[in-house]
């Protein structure tokens, strides 16, 4: 393993990953769907490049740009290119002379756009990494896609068959929500007079710098054709975590009791975005909460 593409380069997850593989000593390049303004180098379009859209897997908000949370002692970053998955535009280029690909690209909750770039997408990216000779496809999923029915998580299953299908050495990652984004969704909601919970329903939320240090692990161990499942340290009803969020966000609002309905909430009920599964994260949502300024 000595060059690694990654995709969705510029999400919340991209952010944590990509200074993680440079501080391994590992060559990256980081994929983006527009030019990146690090300077010419960096943020160079391929020929034949365009815009497109992608995120980070399982959120679609940016990340403060990767290579200027890289340590200052590194001394170099990523080499930035240009590709779209929802075209294929610049995938080959992309991929060429890399013998490992991080796929962490996704646009979530999008409709028919979720479907170009995170199926459609994912099968164009595995072409042109079959043809490039890669040797290594890491994909990051999210836990419970087998098993919420919910659109976006038919989608990252779906992905992830044409991962375990393309006739490349694999690797599928699911990992929990991320804290970030259990952290916006609070946030959101506490514009409201009243935060509502379920609190049958439980949660699992994973720090991104956990995942980003899974990932490297996983890309040292080499394709081992397994779906994993890697979440954080606690399990956590959501009546529970939406205090732990007031706590610390010095929200004072009523928790109103709800009951979510129907075959999605029956799902989040059962634990179907918690896992078991060993070994896990160690970020608290407490400890991510303690460390993360107010918005």
């Amino acid at each position: 393993m000595t060059r690694v593409l990654v995709t969705g380069a510029t999400g919340r997850l991209g952010g944590a990953v990509l200074p993680v593989l440079v501080g391994a000593g590992l060559e990256v390049r980081a994929a983006s769907r527009r030019p990146h303004p690090g300077g010419a180098d960096a943020g160079a379009a391929r020929p034949g490049a365009r815009a497109g859209n992608g995120a980070a897997a399982g959120e679609g908000r940016p990340a403060v740009a990767a290579e200027e949370r890289l340590p200052a002692a590194q001394g170099r970053g990523p080499e930035w290119v240009v590709a779209d998955l929802a075209t294929g535009a610049g995938l080959a280029a992309a991929v060429a002379g890399a013998d490992t690909v991080v796929h962490l690209a996704s646009a979530p909750y999008k409709g028919r756009y979720t479907e170009r770039v995170d199926v459609d997408g994912t099968r164009l990216l595995l072409e042109a990494a079959r043809g490039a000779g890669v040797g290594h496809v890491l994909h990051l999923s999210i836990i419970g896609v087998d098993r919420v029915p919910w659109g976006y998580f038919r989608a990252k299953l779906r992905a992830e068959r044409e991962v375990r299908t393309a006739g490349l050495p694999w690797t599928i990652l699911r990992a929990a929500q991320f804290h970030g984004l259990v952290d916006d969704a609070l946030s959101a909601m506490a514009r409201l007079p009243v935060m509502a919970a379920d609190r049958g329903v439980t949660t699992q939320p994973v720090d991104v710098a956990d995942v980003a240090e899974r990932v490297l692990a996983l890309l040292r161990a080499g394709p081992s054709r397994a779906v994993e499942e890697f979440a954080g340290p606690e399990v956590l009803a959501m009546d529970e975590a939406v205090r732990q969020w007031q706590r610390a966000r010095g929200a004072r609002r009523p928790v109103l009791p709800v009951r979510l309905p129907g075959a999605l909430g029956r799902a989040f009920r059962a634990g179907h975005l918690t896992t078991a599964a060993r070994p896990a994260g160690t970020v608290t949502f407490a400890d991510y909460l303690a460390r993360t300024p107010r918005r």
